[in-house]
């Protein structure tokens, strides 16, 4: 097996529970390449996802880690076997490869929640919604470029009509139903389309209101990814340079806490539904 010039954050994420298994077990980077017959390098390689993993290999240093934790590694030799080619791969080279890992994360995840301040959440934009986003970005984005964005974005939607949906809840302050991108009719396109997708079964939609106070997080956007396994949960919050990710437990701890937060605070799906449509009204 090869190496990779760039490994995507999901391969990433495999090598780095490896290495977290291996510093649990106290066991060094020489017991572990012994191990598997290989040299220090190539193992540090692995462990940052440059070279994979293969499942028999996971299983033997899990086994000699004393791991006893039957679906975590089960979860993770799920990761290295997985030999699928996602749809996101034909956009590889014409897009920024964060953007492939977001679709790569909500396509293994087993929900996702996300909350949005400024905009509607981009599994549930209109194309010509997501068209204006990609527009009011700097530095300006070509014609092309917005293009291969919005098709891409799109495509990250079929999440919720494969044969298991992507059980999805967004938490969306009322400021992001309010904010205009494109004209008032795309807007209010926009706000209908979002509460037809929450009537779906595996959709929710909950709305902050306006008077609500401050809460946390509230200075960016966060999508909270879960794993398998508890320990394979991800968060991805948006940044200008990029989307970040982590997996870090505390991290973890915290936005989960976000989200209990929002969750406490937001109307019920009935009644952000009818708010929903009643600014659309307005527009």
């Amino acid at each position: 097996m090869g190496t990779r010039s760039a490994p995507t954050e999901r391969q990433k994420r495999l090598g780095a529970e490896l290495r977290k298994m291996r510093l649990a077990a106290g066991a060094t980077t020489e017991y572990a390449a012994g191990l598997l017959g290989i040299d220090r390098t190539r193992l540090s390689n692995m462990e940052s996802g440059i070279r994979p993993f293969s499942p028999e290999r996971i299983r033997t240093l899990a086994c000699n880690y004393s791991c006893s934790d039957e679906a975590y590694v089960a979860a993770l030799v799920s990761m290295a076997d997985s030999r699928e080619r996602g749809w996101w791969e034909h956009y590889r080279g014409t897009l920024p490869a964060g953007l492939l890992d977001i679709a790569e994360l909500e396509w293994h995840a087993t929900s996702v929640r996300t909350t949005q301040v400024m905009h509607v959440p981009g599994l549930l934009q209109t194309e010509e919604y997501a068209r204006a986003v990609f527009t009011a970005v700097l530095p300006q984005l070509s014609r092309l470029e917005v293009e291969l964005r919005v098709a891409h974005r799109m495509e990250r939607q079929q999440v919720f009509d494969r044969a298991e949906p992507l059980p999805y809840v967004a938490y969306l302050h009322e400021a992001a139903l309010r904010m205009p991108y494109g004209d008032s009719e795309a807007t209010r396109k926009q706000l209908e389309h979002l509460a037809a997708q929450s009537e779906r079964d595996t959709i929710k939609v909950r709305i902050i209101r306006n008077g609500v106070s401050g809460f946390p997080g509230a200075g960016h956007a966060l999508l909270y990814a879960d794993g398998a396994v508890r320990q394979l949960d991800t968060v991805q919050l948006d940044s200008a340079h990029g989307p970040d990710f982590t997996g870090a437990d505390a991290q973890l701890t915290k936005y989960r806490a976000h989200l209990d937060w929002m969750d406490d605070a937001a109307l019920p799906p009935a009644a952000s539904r009818d708010l929903i449509r009643n600014i659309a009204r307005e527009l």
